[in-house]
């Protein structure tokens, strides 16, 4: 009985109800500005570290070791590439006037054994390709100030995947946004509906008289106003 005294006070505000969803609807477009294209390179390196030089008739644990300070090389070249002297290191490769925050903001690596994943976000299409081309020299060939910050002079950075750019995709929060704001306007417009009702002192039904305390005398039954109703009126 609740669930349809609920509904009977949804159905009288009904064009309150929808309204402010579709009034959301038809503003958003109008007064929402579309998210700026972002782009993405991406490029991949192979970290390696030279072996020492021994002679033919010794063995040795080199490449075993070898190995291993490249795999923990990688993890600290994953940090190296989000710092702000890499940011403005590649700012300057690239000769654009960026705040180096911008670039260290907009730079990310990922590592799985001695494979360097790097991925740059930027706005500009052509400014991302320079920074990517910045990035993938002072990594293959003008690293040796890092290197030698990380003890690893002798370390061998190549370039497996050459930097492709593309563009991406909306995300999240931008492909939730206009549901939301629906959602939320359906919600407001069911809590006012409520308190439309709550504050309207208007009699509608016999249990308005009951809550009041008054007796009920009678009860005019309402105006049918189907289609039976209208071929009865013409048949009279």
């Amino acid at each position: 009985m609740e669930l349809y005294a609920y509904w009977r006070v949804i159905r009288r505000y009904l064009p309150l109800v929808l309204g402010l969803p579709l009034l959301v609807g038809i503003a958003y477009p109008l007064l929402s500005t579309p998210p700026a294209t972002h782009y993405a390179a991406g490029m991949r390196f192979v970290v390696g570290i030279a072996p020492e030089e021994v002679p033919d008739d010794q063995y040795t644990y080199d490449r075993y070791y070898t190995w291993l300070t490249a795999e923990y090389l990688v993890d600290d070249l994953s940090e190296v590439v989000k710092s702000r002297r890499f940011a403005e290191d590649v700012g300057a490769q690239a000769g654009l006037a960026v705040p180096p925050g911008a670039i260290q903001g907009a730079t990310s690596a990922g590592k799985l054994h001695r494979i360097l994943s790097v991925s740059i976000t930027w706005p500009d299409p052509e400014e991302l390709g320079r920074l990517a081309e910045a990035t993938e020299r002072i990594l293959t060939g003008g690293a040796d100030a890092y290197l030698a910050q990380l003890s690893t002079e002798s370390a061998v950075i190549s370039l497996i995947d050459p930097p492709s750019v593309y563009p991406l995709g909306r995300s999240l929060r931008d492909r939730l946004d206009l549901p939301l704001r629906l959602a939320l306007a359906l919600a407001a417009g069911v809590a006012l509906a409520f308190l439309l009702d709550y504050l309207d002192d208007t009699v509608r039904s016999r249990s308005d008289l009951r809550a009041l305390g008054l007796p009920i005398l009678g009860e005019v039954p309402g105006t049918r106003r189907g289609p039976l109703a209208l071929r009865r009126r013409r048949t009279h």
